[in-house]
């Protein structure tokens, strides 16, 4: 049995079974920002890149109805990216995934930002007897990633827009202030793995040909990652992006509501942090959001230790919670209760498209390098 530790500067723990640390106690992640900071640049320098960044956005989409591609799920990132954008000048098309778990706060939030910003929004409304069908597959596959499924059909309903459009920039609510990761890899799943959607599908779900979900495959990554087609761009790693500050702004000029914790947007989302991942899989994702918070100087880890002795919510919450995920994909209590308590499976045991990806990135090495000496 490993021995629990926790590391002496932000509050990543063994939780992770893949963490390192030195001997002054700080783990491989604190390391891998220390390393990340030496080569960041100054506020002033962002600036600069930022406003040359903007000028090219408008510049590759003057003849075209928008020139970015940006998602907006109702959250802190992705409201902030939607008044930034404006604030700049650019003529973002907004894109939203529902996938029947919205939140209220969500919603409406959604509403006001487009309503106040006079942005255009393309909503893609999931088949939910689909999305049921295979939500419930991932359950019983035991597997890490549930979300993987949202995750690659958000992806997927991005690409399609930018596609449709030819636009060639997709701005993201990615960040390092908020989120220096990715998650450790016993925690999550690669995102572009249609494969093994697929397979656990068929092994778990009734529904054998899925027909309307908006797949993000190999010729997706391939659009995504080529350097001629579609370039991401995540806005808020060159502006002062303060988390407190920024909800205060988007309260101030958007009627944003808060809505509780990162990702809370989303009921399902809400309810694989705070019971599905910690009592099946035995580890918080709050762990990486205050880390982060931690490294960008924006909690101390005192504060941080304070916030994660806390439970997320009531007991009397979570218990309604589980009710209404029960209910919506046709479990019963007994059903659920009996997968929560049944070992993880890795998601490499079922088939997978990683070696494709693999391979995929090797073959855009060179013509990423042969790309960038020709643009500049």
């Amino acid at each position: 049995m490993i021995e629990y530790k926790i590391c002496s500067k932000c509050i990543m723990d063994t939780s992770d079974p893949d963490i390192t640390f030195n001997s002054q106690g700080e783990c491989n992640h604190c390391q891998r920002h220390e390393t990340w900071k030496k080569s960041e640049i100054s506020l002033e320098q962002k600036s600069i890149v930022l406003k040359n960044k903007i000028d090219r956005i408008k510049k590759k989409g003057k003849h075209r109805k928008y020139d970015c591609i940006i998602g907006l799920s109702g959250g802190v990132d992705s409201s902030y990216v939607a008044y930034l954008v404006k604030e700049l000048g650019l003529r973002p098309l907004a894109v939203h995934l529902d996938n029947g778990w919205n939140s209220e706060a969500a919603v409406q939030n959604i509403k006001s930002i487009v309503d106040k910003l006079g942005i255009d929004l393309y909503t893609h409304v999931i088949n939910w007897k689909e999305f049921k069908d295979m939500q419930r597959a991932f359950f019983k596959a035991s597997v890490v990633d549930i979300e993987l499924l949202t995750d690659n059909s958000i992806m997927g309903t991005m690409i399609n827009q930018a596609m449709k459009f030819n636009v060639k920039y997709i701005i993201t609510g990615m960040n390092v202030a908020t989120e220096f990761y990715p998650l450790p890899v016993t925690w999550r799943h690669y995102k572009y793995d249609t494969g093994n959607i697929k397979t656990i599908q068929r092994k778990f779900g009734t529904i054998r040909s899925i027909k309307t979900f908006p797949f993000a495959g190999i010729y997706h990554k391939l659009y995504r990652q080529a350097p001629w087609t579609v370039n991401d761009f995540n806005i808020l790693d060159y502006v002062e992006y303060k988390k407190k500050e920024v909800i205060h702004v988007l309260k101030d000029k958007l009627g944003w509501v808060e809505y509780g914790q990162k990702h809370f947007e989303s009921i399902f989302t809400k309810i694989y942090q705070v019971y599905i991942l910690p009592k099946k899989f035995g580890f918080e994702k709050r762990r990486t959001h205050l880390s982060s918070l931690i490294w960008s100087n924006q909690i101390s880890r005192e504060e941080a230790l304070a916030e994660i002795s806390k439970p997320q919510v009531s007991e009397l919450e979570l218990e309604q919670d589980i009710e209404f995920l029960c209910k919506k994909l046709d479990f019963s209590r007994e059903e659920f209760d009996d997968i929560m308590n049944q070992p993880p499976v890795p998601h490499e045991y079922y088939k997978n498209d990683m070696w494709k990806h693999r391979l995929i990135d090797r073959m855009l090495v060179l013509p990423k390098k042969i790309y960038r000496w020709i643009k500049y």
